[in-house]
């Protein structure tokens, strides 16, 4: 009975643990399982999720359109000077190229290009995917599909384009590469890179393992934000015309370069720049230099010379120390310690001179003599209301802010040197901001190149006039332009004369100092001139410079014809009447 009884329980407890452990193995198993579940979705969803969509899916960029730029044009509407165009890539695809030799020398020819160069891309590049040459004009690429050469490809692709080749070309910039990606450099395209560019876009899409889109799967699509347009002030015929001028005056005095600027000096607007030599944006790797890409009416500051008087005599009008009558004796020159002495550029002794002579002759000791008049705090001070040794501010990359620092040295030499130009720098752009202050009736403006942007929703972003400063009273701009007046009538500015009006404006012949010693060469010169008209009611301020003529030694000869010619242009186009006979 007893051994019954026990066998029974023993029976039992095998049982139970039987259970028991079975019981442990479904929770064990269910426990592993929920922790699997557990790290697949909410541990290392994002990893596993990635991996889906590598394998299913793949993202697509979307290029935006870059903002095209307008040139203004008086009166009629704007002028396109930067677009996009379609062209195209040639590719290759090694793996499917049984004889690369042979395949580079039929594209050769094509591409512009050494075929062993072509051959050694082939052998050495990517053997899915090697790019042969970019921006490839439609016309060729019609004559590589004919070839129908295995293994070789084309694709669209859109570059930058612009229409009137050179013109402008230093405001504008380019479009080139840095690394792999395209990039505006220089210019406006430069400097509003950003608006030009716009954003690029993103669409995610589902594919199948073939590698082909699955039409009604969900794509995550982030659209692409086209570029802003650019307008600007530059007046695209009175820019055509200031390049012409321009490049056939370097051309015929042999000189090494040139700028022309012309300002409203009213508003401050940019109506033209060019700079010589220079470059078609359209192909700026052919320039002959990097430097020619510099924009030289912003970047090339230089010793003014005597077109720097007019801002000594302006100082000293304002003031009170001199009116236009007020004399001095001119004896050829100004003795200063230490054996120094400043003389006159013709090395003669005038005698009893005025204000309004000093100018018309261009006496260095006349310059002196108005700054000694005004002293040396006050120059200074007026130098710097002028806007010099500072930025103009424009929206153009690559503006210096010239040297002035000899008018923080000891010594009156200093500041008697600085009154006819020499020992101080000063931009073109400065010079011609300057002297639009005196045509604009004292009233300083910022120089501005933008007139508006248009974003991509056709909103609009417009740029007005900004009045800087002060600098001189209207009576005293009014007075130095009659002076100014003067010397294009008497003096030597009287190959900028234009028939029928009144025109002002200074010549200036600088010495250019040694980079590597003390003194200045004396086969080197720049000729200047500046000046503005019609006097009464002033329509552009320009500025002429000729660097290095190797024909003529004063800028009576070369700035001052070609600034002539220009300003019967602008007068003209404007169809502003004649106001003398």
């Amino acid at each position: 009975m007893n051994l019954i009884s026990n066998g029974k329980e023993a029976a039992k407890n095998s049982l139970n643990k039987r259970i028991f452990l079975l019981l442990l193995t479904f929770l064990v198993f269910g426990g592993l399982i929920f922790f699997r579940i557990f790290s697949l979705q909410i541990v290392n969803y994002e990893y596993y999720a990635a991996q889906a969509s590598n394998q299913h899916g793949a993202s697509q960029e979307i290029q935006p359109k870059r903002g095209e730029i307008f040139l203004s044009s008086y009166n009629v509407d704007p002028v396109l000077a930067a677009t996009n165009i379609s062209l195209n890539t040639v590719y290759a695809q090694p793996k499917l190229i049984d004889d690369p030799r042979q395949i580079a020398a039929k594209l050769a020819s094509l591409l512009d290009t050494k075929a062993s160069e072509l051959q050694t891309r082939i052998e050495q590049g990517n053997k899915s995917y090697t790019v042969l040459a970019k921006q490839v004009s439609d016309e060729t690429a019609g004559q590589i599909k004919k070839l129908k050469l295995e293994g070789i490809g084309l694709t669209p692709e859109t570059a930058r384009f612009y229409p009137e080749g050179e013109l402008a070309s230093h405001v504008l910039g380019f479009v080139g590469f840095q690394g792999d990606k395209r990039v505006g450099q220089y210019g406006i395209e430069g400097r509003y890179e950003k608006n030009l560019a716009g954003t690029q876009g993103i669409m995610g899409i589902e594919q199948d393992v073939a590698g082909r889109w699955i039409t009604f799967a969900s794509r995550n699509l982030v659209p692409a934000q086209d570029g802003d347009s650019v307008y600007l002030t530059i007046d695209r015929n009175i820019q055509f015309k200031a390049q012409e001028v321009l490049n056939k005056a370097v051309a015929d005095h042999g000189a090494a370069a040139g700028s022309v600027i012309v300002l409203d000096p009213k508003t401050g607007a940019l109506l033209a720049l060019a700079v010589t030599p220079t470059f078609n944006p359209n192909e700026y790797g052919k320039a002959a230099d990097i430097s020619y890409y510099t924009n030289r009416a912003l970047a090339a500051d230089y010793e003014p010379g005597s077109i720097f008087k007019p801002i000594t005599m302006a100082g000293a009008l304002n003031e009170g120390k001199v009116n236009p009558e007020t004399t001095y004796e001119d004896k050829g020159v100004v003795e200063f310690p230490e054996n120094l002495a400043i003389r006159n550029s013709d090395n003669e002794a005038h005698g009893i001179q005025t204000m309004t002579q000093i100018l018309e002759k261009s006496l260095n000791t006349g310059a002196v003599f108005a700054q000694q008049q005004l002293g040396a705090e006050l120059f200074k001070k007026y130098v710097y209301k002028f806007g010099f040794g500072k930025q103009t501010g424009i929206e153009l990359p690559g503006e210096v802010i010239g040297d002035l620092s000899n008018l923080n040295k000891k010594g009156d030499i200093f500041f008697a040197t600085s009154s006819f130009g020499q020992g101080i720098t000063v931009t073109p752009i400065q010079i011609a901001s300057a002297f639009a202050a005196i045509a604009n009736g004292g009233s300083l403006m910022k120089p501005y190149v933008v007139s508006k942007i248009v974003h991509a929703d056709q909103t609009e972003e417009s740029f007005y006039p900004q009045p800087v400063e002060e600098v001189i009273s209207q009576k005293t701009a009014a007075t130095l332009s009659a002076m100014l007046v003067n010397v294009v009538e008497n003096g030597h500015g009287k190959r900028a004369a234009v028939k029928g009006y009144y025109i002002a404006g200074k010549t200036g012949t600088a010495q250019v100092a040694y980079r590597d010693r003390p003194g200045y060469d004396p086969t080197k010169n720049i000729g200047s001139f500046v000046g503005f008209g019609p006097v009464d009611d002033p329509a552009f301020v320009m500025l002429v410079r000729i660097d290095h003529p190797n024909d003529v030694k004063f800028a009576e000869s070369t700035a001052a014809p070609a600034f002539g010619e220009i300003a019967s242009f602008i007068l003209n186009y404007y169809q502003i009447p004649p106001s003398r006979q």
